[in-house]
C-alpha cells in the first residue's frame, strides 16, 4: 500500500455549518458511522463502524504510517473526526486535499459542483440522494438519532453513497493531479494553515454573552420607542413604514442602509423622521450576532477554531469560515479600553448612559472578544500599502517605489503629483491628500469615476462628477506605467489563449493556455488560473471570458475579465504570497498565528517584546520579488483591536 483515500461519514448533535467542525468532533454525542475508502486507486470499500465492523488491520495501520500517503476531499474534517474517533490525533503533513487540487484551478470546492463542472461520469459524481441521507442518519431528528437498525433499506442507500463518493474523489483526484501544481513552499501554507485553524483563538465567552445580553435588552427598547413614534404594530416592516415616511413628505423606493443614510443627511427631516431612521439603523446592525457565533464556535478550551478557509478564492486569498474574520466591524472609540470593561462588568444601565448607541458600541466591540492566552498579549502586524507597493513593483512605476522605500506618504507624494504642488499631511494644501489617497486605493486597477466614487464614500466623502473625473485623469496621468500595465497584462492574456504560446509579461510573469485554462504564472511559482477561458470579438472589441463559481449565486458561471481586473487579481495573488512567506518565517521562529486577515497577521505570544521581531520579519526580503520594500507596521494588545 502507497496510497489510501478516505471518505468518512459521521454522526453528532452539533450543527456542522452553524458551529464548526471543531465544536461538531468534540460533542460526546459524535461518532464516525461510516469509513469509505480506497487503496492505491483500487475499488471503493464501505466498513460500517456503527454496525461493529472493524478496518483491516493494513488501513488502520496506514493511518499513522509516513510511508503511505493519505488523500481525502476537506482533510480537515477527516484528520480531525478520525482524531477524535480513534483518540489519537493525525499528522496533517502525510495528507493531500483532492479539495485544494481543485481550488487551484479555480473549479468549485465542494465535490459536487467539481464534479460536474469536470464532467465526470455519472458513476463517478456525488449520488443527489446524498443531501437527504447525510441529513437523516448524521442529523439528531426531535433530538434522537436515526438508527440504522430502524430503516435497513435507507442506510443501504448510505453506504452506497459513501461508496459513490469515494469513487468519485479518486476519479477526480486522478485528473486533477494531471493539471494542479502546487509548490513545495505552498504545501508548507497549506498545512500552516490547518495548524493555525487546529490552534484556534480564545473568545472571552463573559464579553460575548453579556453583548448578546445587552443586544435583546436594547433591541426590544428600540422597538418600543419606534411604536411609540410611528404608531405602527411593526415599525421594522418596510411595507408598514414607507406609507408612515410618505405622511411626513419622504417618499422612498428603499430603505436599505445607504438610502436611510442618505435620508438623514437632509437637516430638515422632521425629528421623529430622523429618530424612527435612526433606531433602523441602530436594529439593522446585524453585525452584533457575530458575538453569538463566536460563542457557537467556542469550544471547550475556550478557543474557536477553523475560522480561515484556505484557498477561499481561485486567486488563493483566505476567506472566513464562521465569524468572518475579514468582515469584522472597525473600532472608532476613543475609550475602547473603558467601553470594553463596561461591557464585562454586565451593567446595562450605565454602558447605555455612556454611549448614545448601544448596537453601535456593540459592534465596534466585536474585535475585542478575541484575546490571548491567558498570561499572554496579541501582537498585530501588517503590511503598509502593501497592493500600491506591488502593483507598482509590476509595473515599474519607479517613483512610487521610491517613495515607499524613502519612508514618505504616498498619498500626500500622490497628490503632489495630481496637482503640481507640495502636499504635506496638516501642512499646506493638507486638504489635497485626501483624493490623492482616494485615488491611490481606487484607480489602480483601471477603476473611473464610479469607482473613485465608491471608494470616497468609504470615507465619507463627496466630491462634484467633474471632480472625480478630473482626479481619476489627474492619477492615470501621474502614473503612467501603472495606466500601461492594464493594456499589456490584457494583450498577453489574449495572445497567449489565441496561441498557445508562453507570454511574459513583467516581474517573471508568464501567461499561457494549458488544459483549457488560462494559466498565469507568478513570481513565486505559484499560478492561478481562469477555467474554460475564451476570446471572442464583439461589437466592442475584444471580449476574455472564463468560468468560476458565483460568489452570490454559488453557481458555475461565465464571467468577463479585462486588463484592469487581470492586475488587480495579480497584484492581490502575490500580496497574498508575500504574506504566506511572512506566516512561513513567523512560525518557523516561534511566533505562535492564531488568525491572519487580508494583509494582517496576529500572533498569541507570552513576550510583550516580541512585536520588533515580529515587524522586522515584515520587511524581509524576498528572493523572488527584488526591489519590492516592503515595511510592517504593528502593536501589542491585551484584546484584538484595529489600531
Amino acid at each position: 500500500m502507497t496510497s489510501i483515500l478516505i471518505d468518512i461519514e459521521t454522526y453528532s448533535d452539533v450543527d456542522l455549518a452553524a458551529c464548526g467542525l471543531y465544536r461538531y468532533a468534540e460533542s460526546d454525542a459524535f461518532r464516525v458511522l461510516l469509513f469509505g475508502y480506497s487503496v492505491d486507486g483500487g475499488p471503493a470499500v464501505v466498513a460500517d463502524l456503527d454496525a461493529g465492523e472493524e478496518l483491516p488491520a493494513p488501513v488502520l495501520e496506514a493511518l499513522w504510517d509516513p510511508a503511505v500517503k493519505k488523500l481525502a476531499h476537506n482533510m480537515a474534517f477527516e484528520i480531525t473526526c478520525l482524531g477524535r474517533h480513534f483518540g489519537k490525533p493525525l499528522d496533517e503533513s502525510q495528507w493531500w486535499d483532492t479539495m485544494v487540487l481543485g481550488a487551484y484551478l479555480g473549479l468549485p470546492l465542494s465535490l459536487g459542483q467539481l464534479g460536474e463542472v469536470l464532467g465526470m461520469p455519472q458513476d463517478k459524481q456525488k449520488m443527489r440522494e446524498g443531501k437527504s441521507l447525510v441529513s437523516f442518519f448524521c442529523k439528531p431528528y426531535k433530538g434522537e438519532r436515526r438508527m440504522p437498525g430502524k430503516h435497513r433499506e435507507k442506510w443501504e442507500l448510505f453506504k452506497r453513497y459513501c461508496q459513490r463518493d469515494v469513487d468519485s474523489e479518486v476519479a477526480i483526484g486522478a485528473r486533477l493531479a494531471r493539471c494542479a501544481r502546487q509548490p513545495r513552499w505552498e504545501r508548507e501554507v497549506q498545512l500552516l494553515d490547518f495548524r493555525i485553524n487546529k490552534r484556534g483563538v480564545a473568545v472571552d465567552a463573559v464579553l460575548a454573552g453579556n453583548a448578546l445580553r445587552f443586544w435583546e435588552r436594547c433591541s426590544a427598547e428600540l422597538v418600543e420607542e419606534a411604536r411609540r413614534i410611528t404608531g405602527l404594530e411593526n415599525p421594522n416592516s418596510v411595507a408598514q413604514l414607507k406609507p408612515w415616511l410618505a405622511r411626513w413628505g419622504v417618499r422612498t423606493e428603499s430603505l436599505d442602509k445607504a438610502t436611510v443614510k442618505d435620508i438623514l443627511g437632509n437637516p430638515y427631516r422632521p425629528e421623529c423622521v430622523r429618530r424612527m431612521l435612526e433606531i433602523r439603523l441602530d436594529l439593522g446592525k446585524t453585525s452584533v450576532r457575530k458575538y453569538e457565533t463566536m460563542l457557537q464556535w467556542r469550544c471547550r478550551d475556550g478557543r474557536a477554531h477553523g475560522l480561515t478557509q484556505y484557498y477561499g478564492t481561485f486567486t488563493g486569498r483566505f476567506s472566513g469560515r464562521g465569524v468572518q474574520m475579514q468582515n469584522l466591524p472597525q473600532n472608532h472609540l476613543g475609550d475602547l479600553g473603558q467601553a470594553r470593561a463596561l461591557l464585562r462588568s454586565g451593567d446595562y444601565e450605565m454602558f447605555a448612559l455612556s454611549y448614545a448607541s448601544v448596537p453601535d458600541t456593540l459592534s465596534q466591540l466585536i474585535r475585542t472578544a478575541f484575546v490571548p492566552s491567558a498570561g499572554g498579549v496579541l501582537h498585530v502586524c501588517d503590511f503598509s500599502a502593501i497592493e500600491a507597493r506591488v502593483t507598482a513593483w509590476v509595473s515599474g512605476e519607479r517613483w512610487v517605489l521610491d517613495t515607499f522605500a524613502s519612508g514618505g506618504d504616498i498619498y500626500c507624494v500622490t497628490a503632489s503629483r495630481m496637482f503640481g504642488v507640495e502636499v504635506t499631511k496638516h501642512g499646506p494644501h493638507g486638504a489635497l491628500r485626501q483624493p490623492g489617497k482616494v485615488a491611490v486605493l481606487a484607480c489602480g486597477y483601471g477603476g473611473g469615476p464610479a469607482a473613485f466614487d465608491a471608494m470616497a464614500r468609504n470615507y465619507g466623502l463627496t466630491f462634484t462628477d467633474q471632480e472625480k473625473e478630473t482626479y481619476v485623469r489627474q492619477w492615470r496621468r501621474a502614473n503612467p506605467h501603472t495606466v500601461a500595465l492594464w493594456g499589456v497584462v490584457e494583450r498577453a492574456a489574449v495572445a497567449a489563449v489565441e496561441t498557445g504560446r508562453v507570454i511574459a509579461v513583467n516581474r517573471g510573469i508568464l501567461m499561457q493556455r494549458q488544459y483549457g485554462m488560462l494559466m498565469v504564472t507568478l513570481p513565486s511559482g505559484r499560478r492561478i488560473a481562469y477555467p474554460r477561458v475564451r476570446v471572442t470579438e464583439t461589437c466592442k472589441g475584444t471580449r476574455i471570458t472564463y468560468e468560476r463559481l458565483g460568489q452570490t449565486t454559488k453557481k458555475w458561471e461565465t464571467a468577463d475579465t479585462w486588463g484592469g481586473k487581470l492586475v488587480e487579481n495579480i497584484v492581490q495573488a502575490i500580496a497574498r504570497d508575500i504574506l504566506c512567506h511572512v506566516m512561513l518565517k513567523a512560525e518557523a521562529r516561534g511566533h505562535r498565528i492564531v488568525f491572519h486577515v487580508h494583509d494582517e497577521i496576529i500572533v498569541d505570544s507570552p513576550r510583550p517584546d516580541a512585536l520588533p521581531e515580529i515587524e522586522a520579519l515584515f520587511a524581509e526580503p524576498i528572493a523572488w520579488c527584488p526591489g519590492l520594500p516592503l515595511k510592517g507596521a504593528g502593536y501589542t494588545t491585551p484584546y484584538y483591536m484595529k489600531d
